[in-house]
């Protein structure tokens, strides 16, 4: 374990949730910062309806704004509607959605979990079609805000029936914040069993504080991706008490100080840090937003 890759998601995952709307050219400025600092995979926007999700009402303007940029950019996408939408933009790779329950799938996409399987099908294969990566994120897969716990085995009989349709990568997301370290090692384990060969990623929310022992979990266990929220910002508008996503610049501290290699450098990501709270309009949730910078005596 001397490198992981950093999917950057502050952009989509990070800004949906905030109650003040920000501007498409202020989310153009945060991707390209975000490149600047060494971010080679970026969540830009998702292409979702903007009556539920208003903040991602601008989703071709922005991905408009990042075009050429020089990136793998990452569009999320509920249904086919929303991936001919993607489409027919900038973005590289589409990211499809699945939920491991019933009860955020309903809430979250109007469909059942087995209903969101065959949708996230249909979106790799369009994809495929397209000549566009794609790849898909189990939700839920640690447990749900209404349907509660959530079984690895059900995680797992999923992820079997995705890696068949050969997305490039499916990741687990602890789309609450629920997970703890062991319960990500049983879980990745059961899943990785299932779908041996296919590069697994994971999305963590701080809700409760674990993030990042859930991220270091994960990487003991296979994983190659993990995602990150520049700021610690995030939340899913359905999904009751889902905070912030794993703060960027905290993983990265971690990862650097046990010298594993991701590409980005910290002190640029800090450097955006006042200028994201100013436009958010609210302080952030990272731990590194609130404490001097730590510079060790390199003697």
């Amino acid at each position: 374990m001397t490198r992981v890759e950093i999917v950057e998601v502050s952009p989509r995952d990070g800004l949906q949730n905030e109650a003040r709307i920000v501007a498409s050219a202020d989310k153009v400025e945060l991707i390209r910062r975000a490149v600047a600092a060494g971010v080679q995979r970026i969540e830009v926007a998702s292409f979702v309806d903007p009556r539920r999700v208003p903040q991602m009402a601008d989703a071709e303007a922005v991905c408009a704004g990042v075009a050429g940029l020089a990136a793998t950019k990452i569009g999320l996408v509920l249904n086919q509607r929303g991936a001919v939408r993607a489409l027919a933009t900038s973005v590289d790779e589409l990211g499809a959605v699945v939920s491991a329950s019933d009860g955020f799938g309903i809430a979250n996409q109007g469909r059942s979990s087995d209903e969101s399987v065959s949708d996230a099908i249909a979106i790799l294969n369009l994809a495929r079609d397209h000549g566009r990566r794609a790849q898909v994120t189990i939700s839920t897969a640690f447990g749900c805000p209404f349907d509660g716990e959530v079984a690895p085995a059900r995680v797992a009989d999923i992820a079997r029936r995705l890696a068949a349709a050969r997305p490039i990568e499916i990741a687990l997301a602890d789309t609450i914040g629920v997970a703890a370290p062991g319960q990500v090692v049983r879980t990745l384990r059961t899943v990785a069993a299932a779908i041996p060969g296919m590069p697994i990623r994971c999305h963590f929310h701080d809700t409760r504080g674990t993030a990042i022992a859930n991220s270091w979990a994960a990487l003991t266990e296979g994983a190659v991706t993990l995602d990150a929220s520049i700021g610690g910002l995030g939340g899913c508008p359905f999904a009751p008490g889902a905070s912030g996503n794993v703060a960027t610049e905290d993983l990265l501290y971690a990862l650097d100080r046990s010298a594993i290699e991701t590409g980005i450098s910290l002190e640029p990501l800090l450097e955006i840090l006042p200028w994201l709270s100013a436009t958010a309009g609210r302080s952030l949730p990272s731990k590194l937003a609130h404490v001097p910078p730590f510079a060790p005596d390199p003697g």
